[in-house]
């Protein structure tokens, strides 16, 4: 009787991944294009005249876009100035969207601005989906170290069997994974760059792999840390356009190769203060060469991987994240059912002032969202308590949802009828048998559904722990894409998966439910 449905659900889950690599590829490749088409037919509308709107991402801070302090709806930052030295040279006036700086391809691609910048590096798959300038800003990745670890590694080699984090989606991520596998190296991903420099110091990382620029900034704002000198890599900053608009894109080149010959771009970076002597090699070497000349001259040149073998080489890290989001979704569970039998009962039997605490602890976690109580349990205590990371995402998800949980519990106790707890106690049953014997057992049929609710509702939520470096099935998702440049394969890949995994939970449920349901009469 089971074969049928996971007969039914296996050909959904391969139908969802074959629509998906029908949809990918380019438009040179018919099987694969049908994705190129759509794009293509609906490319993306020019600008309002007289207006250059580009993406970035404020949230990245100086130097690449930030609010100003003394009046923080002016924008500033190296990439504020050199848009406006764009839209300058292009008679418009600039315009910025603000968008996660994961996702600027995929909203370029949709037309939200016309191009995107703040710190995008150039990489194959970048260029394989997008239109890309040439290259504004060399950066070097860099490794940056305790002080008292100064010296000790120059190189991703001497972080053998190490703990090293970076930000989640970039090249230097991109080289931790790799390096996971030649010198045991764990790769920890962040969604932002400020606090893999406090773990770092505060001991929770070994090392930081990112450009320079940050790994700089990183220094003066956090006591303790050294930068090493000697670079691990260079990679560039470019702007990305949708399909279609070459013509704005070779305008925007020819733009940025007049500011690198008359030192506009150099005063920009000056005034930044992240203008060095290999920056002023890069601009020489750069203004002096045609804007198509770049991928022969030393750009990304390597073709990236077509989406079944990007698939194949990223599936057992997302088939790893799976895993971490099942068993986190799992034991967060048990932890809220424990938490929330006790709260429930509390509530109900304890003291006024057991009662007034209990019904405080709920109020507060029900009315704060789950994202801070998760940044408070690992970054706000961490100075009292160091918990792993993921000890802090199993407490921070636990007891959040063991506050909903209590409130299932005792709407249930409280609805199993008056007359049957009165008639137990003149039988002479202590409080605690009526509520192991008559009450917790029809309270538990009563609570079945909405907890199994809850628990699916949970493997989703545990998409939120990447925020403190627990890479799930949602944020290795999110790497994958950013990496392909492509959200179709990587989204119903996860898709897939999440469903895989709640819907055997919705089975069980609905198993428990028929056997726990009373006959009628």
């Amino acid at each position: 009787m089971l074969r049928t449905p996971r007969l039914r659900f296996a050909l959904f889950a391969t139908a969802v991944l074959v629509s998906a690599f029908a949809l990918c590829g380019t438009a040179d490749k018919p099987a694969f294009g049908l994705l190129a088409a759509a794009s293509q037919a609906a490319a993306p509308k020019a600008a309002p005249t007289g207006v250059l709107r580009w993406g970035g991402d404020a949230e990245g801070g100086a130097p690449y876009v930030e609010a100003d302090p003394v009046n923080p709806a002016v924008l500033r930052g190296f990439d504020v100035e050199v848009a406006a030295l764009l839209a300058e040279g292009l008679g418009r006036t600039p315009q910025f969207v603000q968008v996660a700086w994961s996702s600027i391809d995929a909203s370029v691609r949709r037309g939200d601005f016309d191009i995107g910048m703040s710190g995008v590096e150039d990489t194959p798959a970048r260029r394989a989906q997008l239109l890309v300038t040439i290259p504004y800003f060399e950066f070097r990745e860099v490794i940056t170290v305790r002080r008292a670890d100064a010296g000790r590694f120059r190189s991703l080699a001497d972080l053998r069997a190490r703990r090293v984090g970076s930000l989640g989606g970039t090249q230097a991520y991109e080289m931790l994974l790799v390096a996971g596998t030649t010198y045991a190296i764990t790769p920890v991903s962040y969604d932002d760059d400020v606090h893999p420099y406090t773990d770092l110091a505060d001991g929770r990382l070994d090392a930081v792999l990112l450009d320079h620029i940050i790994a700089a900034r990183a220094e003066r704002r956090t006591a303790g840390l050294v930068t090493e000198p000697t670079p691990v890599a260079v990679g560039h900053y470019v702007g990305v356009l949708a399909p279609g608009r070459e013509a704005l894109r070779d305008r925007i080149n020819a733009l940025l190769i007049a500011a690198m010959r008359d030192g506009r771009l150099e005063g920009i970076y000056r005034t930044w203060g992240i203008f060095d002597g290999a920056q002023a090699e890069f601009i020489r070497r750069e203004g002096t060469m045609p804007s198509e000349a770049f991928v022969q001259a030393g750009g990304p040149s390597a073709q990236p991987p077509g989406p079944l073998a990007a698939t194949v080489r990223y599936l057992p890290a997302v088939l790893r994240a799976a895993l971490i989001s099942v068993v986190l979704s799992c034991l967060s569970m048990a932890l809220a059912v424990v938490v929330g039998i006790a709260v429930a009962s509390g509530r109900l039997y304890g003291n006024r002032l057991t009662r007034l605490t209990l019904t405080w602890y709920v109020e507060v976690t029900r009315g704060t969202p789950v994202l801070l109580q998760l940044f408070v349990i690992y970054y706000g205590l961490s100075s009292v308590v160091r918990l792993p990371a993921f000890v802090a995402a199993w407490v921070g998800l636990g007891f959040n949802y063991a506050a909903y949980e209590s409130e299932i519990y005792r709407g249930a106790l409280l609805a199993v009828p008056v007359g049957q707890l009165e008639a137990a106690r003149t039988l002479g049953l202590s409080e605690a048998q009526v509520l192991r014997l008559i009450r917790g057992p029809q309270a538990f049929r009563l609570a079945l559904a909405p907890m199994t609710n809850d628990f699916v509702a949970l493997l989703k939520d545990s998409s939120l722990v990447s925020v403190i470096t627990v890479i799930e099935l949602t944020k290795q998702t999110q790497i994958f894409a950013a990496n392909v440049g492509s959200w179709v394969v990587p989204g119903a890949l996860c898709a897939a998966l999440y469903l895989a995994m709640s819907l055997p939970l919705s089975r069980l449920a609905r198993r428990l439910e028929r056997r726990l349901k009373i006959p009628q009469s």
